[in-house]
């Protein structure tokens, strides 16, 4: 169940950045709610965080859960930012999931 609450925690990293890009390409109001969801996003990110950590090693836990922000970071750039997807980003991006995964496999929760 904490790995549950880990990973969705990951993804509401994922918001809160993504809300910070559109921040910046906001003005006036709009940006004001984009920041507002970047405050949601980042409180319920670390609070599912903070419940992960109740019984997941710390270590592990957070770099599953930057791991995922990072991931899913880039992901939302490439696609929504339309930031360039070259080679060494992606080959980076592959390795950075084979090390989420193996710290999964290798914790003893």
């Amino acid at each position: 169940m904490n790995w549950l609450l880990l990973i969705i925690g990951g993804l509401f990293e994922v918001g809160f950045a993504t809300c910070l890009g559109k921040a910046k390409e906001s003005t006036g109001m709009t940006a004001t709610l984009w920041l507002s969801g970047f405050l949601v996003c980042l409180t319920i990110s670390m609070v599912l965080l903070y419940k992960a950590t109740q019984t997941l090693p710390i270590g592990t836990a957070y770099a599953v859960w930057t791991g995922i922000g990072a991931v899913g970071t880039v992901l939302v750039g490439i696609f929504v930012f339309k930031e360039p997807a070259d080679f060494w980003r992606i080959f980076f991006i592959t390795t950075l999931i084979s090390s989420i995964i193996g710290l999964k496999f290798v914790s003893s929760h």
